[in-house]
């Protein structure tokens, strides 16, 4: 089979993928619920690439990022459901209809307008096809299945536009202290259970922090990832210069190396 560059050589491939008795085992074991985990791990390293201004990366990645959609697709139409060419009939709809000030006649000179439209029409839209609203409280809308540090970022969002939060970052900065003594007595108890709850509040409390000083929190914590393990490695090469593995080695010395690969960064 030769490679092409029209999206319907990647169709084809999927259906010969997922053909009883000549396509593949694995692909054909598969069901949405064991190839959704595979679709939000595609989605992380399309976010990786990015992050690391690899465009080459980035080609591939997203490349394996259609590969999933291709494949819920091919499953959909095998049930009867829908096929890969209705998937890319409704966003096209769904692009015009929701930019009318783009395909249509309606004004929209700021990014707040464009937001306003975009949400009257979604709720219109859901109106339409008999979609129950769902709750309409303050935090409505953000889906469980988001990862914890987004879904608190946008939780905190919500709260803020109907006044509820901090005034600046030093009150959050204040209530991080806070939680951080809150911990400390449930450890000194033995509380565990409660600790633990406790530095959850720790986490919902930073990321307000970030969101006050206009910081992406998964971004910055993965900025963070990073610098760790370029630390380490930092370590674990003056050992191995020395002919000694981390393990080998003390805590102290470790931190020596941690505090020389920080200063030399700096």
């Amino acid at each position: 089979m030769k490679s092409s560059r029209d999206i319907a050589r990647l169709i084809e491939i999927m259906a010969a993928l997922r053909t009883p008795g000549s396509g593949c085992p694995w692909d054909l074991e598969q069901n949405f619920e064991t190839i959704a985990p595979y679709t939000l791990e595609e989605a992380y390293e399309v976010a990786d690439a990015i992050a690391r201004h690899d465009l080459g990366d980035l080609r591939e990645e997203l490349g394996d990022l259609l590969l999933q959609v291709a494949f819920h697709a091919r499953m959909a139409q095998e049930q009867g459901a829908f096929e890969f060419g209705d998937v890319v009939e409704a966003i096209t709809a769904k692009l015009i209809r929701r930019h009318p000030h783009v395909f249509g006649d309606v004004k929209a000179a700021t990014t707040e307008q464009v937001n306003a439209n975009w949400e009257r029409i979604k709720a219109e839209e859901k109106a339409e096809r008999g979609i129950p609203a769902g709750p309409t409280g303050a935090l409505a809308g953000v889906p469980v299945g988001f990862p914890a540090l987004t879904r608190a970022l946008k939780l905190q969002a919500k709260a803020g536009k109907v006044g509820f939060d901090w005034n600046d970052p030093l009150a959050v900065l204040a209530k991080i202290r806070e939680e951080c003594d809150e911990i400390e007595v449930e450890i000194q108890a033995g509380q565990r259970d409660k600790a633990a709850a406790e530095t959850g509040d720790l986490l919902f409390a930073v990321v307000n922090l970030a969101r006050h000083l206009a910081i992406d929190p998964e971004a910055t914590l993965r900025g963070a990832n990073q610098k760790f393990e370029r630390r380490f490695a930092s370590i674990e090469r003056a050992l191995a210069a020395k002919g000694k593995r981390p393990q080998d080695a003390t805590l102290a010395e470790m931190d020596a190396l941690w505090d020389a690969a920080k200063a030399a960064e700096t």
